[in-house]
């Protein structure tokens, strides 16, 4: 429901960092219990401008008014006393503390840490999204981290609930329990603004979008009135072009892993069992998969950051299970990791830096026993230009960059180092639509290169759009490897939750 005077009022908002505009007077209002779109391409300025309304960041001009009056955070503790919480995409949490502690940190005024359990052991399985309050928040996955963000939100009863990126670690059946807890959030009067990259699922959510490109408010209307492609357009000012599939044929194995099992190294981990698949040259393998069933074990063995038994995983014939992560980048075996900043990239380092972590020895960064800084800058530059990462240049570090761009930044420097064999878990998490399609073409340009790979992710249309073949992990276990062609996205929501022996439908083409 919406009511005629505003809950939030942003008028002229304007933010300006060396470099760059982010915010450039951007104007528009949330209605009581109106579920608002935030909209626009990596580096459009909605992180800043959510920043903002949460009190991390004061703007340099314009003003905001909350339920009428003068509204000006300067921490997030005034926002949070004013009734305004935000799920960040950046999660916000210590890795040394358990679950209910770092709910306790993000409320004013906690209960008792037992009392505290039990309502988030409530909350969390009213929500589908079941949690363990004693549970190390560093030992959790990224999705998992999610649902401590969500939960820690919602126990403090907002007035205005700011959501970034929620929905890109659940599968269908977990979206649809959420979107009927804010569908009921809405009716009770909270206000949602809601930052999403999945553009039906804002038609199907939302009833007002914000479209913001470039900094500036472009537009503002009902996404149900809208389709998608329509509501594309306002982003990013031209129409997008489907990637296109072209056909091919596979060849040799190149990555082969028979009767893989492997105890997790994290003690709340998820051990692998039984792992089995062969990936040909010119295949793109799409793994589906729960957060927390073994995603990031899988993508630590394949890559060598895990050792195991070396006859259980051959790349290009050769035994790799002893060598760790640079002996397989000489081998032609690269990966990324869901976790961009910390584990894909080091925080406090340039992208130059960061380049060259990764490139040092495919790229040929290093001369004479020193490294090629020249050469580093020149590889960053080219990741940049041609994954359109938008920032000043190579020199800003790591943090500085949006998610977005981040992500767009990792992928690409694997992909530009031309392997034999990718490796890719979550690889458009959070990144908008224009930058999805092209990070999905590249890896569809390597396989038509002969390249084999495999993309981790929770995005089943990401799947469906990209694999040949298709599995699910569940419980460490990974079902057989068949033909994605005919799966239906319900098919592969119930093979993410232990339904490997689901038929395809009749008349599917195999």
């Amino acid at each position: 429901m919406s009511t005629t005077t505003p809950l939030l009022q942003i008028s002229g908002l304007t933010k300006a960092y060396p470099g760059v505009v982010a915010n450039d007077d951007v104007s528009f209002d949330i209605g009581a219990g109106q579920i608002h779109a935030l909209l626009g391409e990596n580096g459009a300025g909605k992180s800043t401008l959510v920043k903002m309304i949460y009190g991390l960041v004061k703007p340099d001009r314009g003003d905001m008014r909350l339920r009428g009056n003068a509204y000006a955070p300067v921490q997030p503790s005034d926002a949070r006393k004013s009734g305004i919480a935000m799920v960040f995409q950046h999660f916000s949490l210590f890795d040394a503390l358990d679950v209910a502690e770092n709910v306790a940190l993000g409320m004013e005024n906690p209960p008792p840490l037992r009392d505290l359990a039990t309502r988030i052991r409530d909350v969390s399985e009213a929500y589908g999204l079941p949690l363990d309050p004693s549970r190390l928040v560093g030992e959790l996955s990224a999705g998992e981290r999610q649902r401590v963000e969500i939960i820690r939100c919602l126990l403090q009863d907002p007035k205005l609930l700011i959501m970034d990126e929620p929905t890109s670690v659940l599968t269908p059946q977990e979206v649809d329990i959420l979107f009927r807890t804010l569908r009921k959030l809405s009716e009770e009067g909270t206000a949602i603004l809601y930052i999403s990259h999945k553009l039906e699922e804002i038609r199907s959510l939302c009833s007002e979008a914000t479209i913001l490109r470039g900094g500036q408010k472009v537009a503002t209307c009902d996404p149900r009135e809208k389709s998608a492609r329509a509501l594309a357009e306002l982003m990013v000012g031209q129409l997008l072009t489907p990637p296109e599939r072209a056909a091919r044929a596979t060849g040799d194995v190149v990555l082969q892993v028979d009767g893989l099992s492997l105890k997790s190294n994290n003690p709340f981990g998820t051990s692998l069992k039984d792992i089995n698949f062969a990936l040909r040259a010119g295949e793109v393998l799409g793994i589906a998969g729960v957060a927390g069933n073994g995603q990031d074990e899988l993508l630590l063995v394949l890559s060598g950051e895990l050792a195991s038994p070396s006859d259980r995983v051959r790349l290009l014939g050769q035994p790799v299970g002893h060598l760790g992560p640079n002996g397989r980048r000489g081998l032609g075996l690269v990966a990324a990791p869901e976790e961009r900043l910390g584990h894909a990239a080091a925080p406090d380092m340039s992208l130059t830096e960061n380049a060259y972590l990764s490139g040092a020895g495919r790229k040929e960064l290093v001369k004479n026993g020193f490294i090629d800084w020249g050469k580093s800058r020149d590889f960053a530059e080219s990741v940049i230009a041609r994954f359109d990462v938008r920032t000043p240049g190579p020199h800003v570090v790591a943090r500085a960059l949006s998610g977005g761009n981040l992500q767009k930044f990792v992928i690409g420097r694997e992909i530009e180092q031309a392997p034999a064999v990718i490796i890719v878990n979550q690889p458009t998490w959070g990144v908008d639509a224009s930058a999805a399609a092209t990070i999905r073409q590249a890896l569809l340009d390597l396989a038509a290169q002969g390249a084999g790979v495999v993309v981790i992710s929770q995005d089943l249309d990401e799947l469906l759009e990209v694999a040949d073949s298709f599995a699910a992990l569940n419980e460490g276990r990974l079902s057989a490897p068949r033909p994605a062609r005919g799966l239906t996205v319900d098919q592969i929501g119930l093979m993410m939750g232990g339904a490997h022996d689901l038929h395809a439908p009749e008349g599917a083409d195999a």
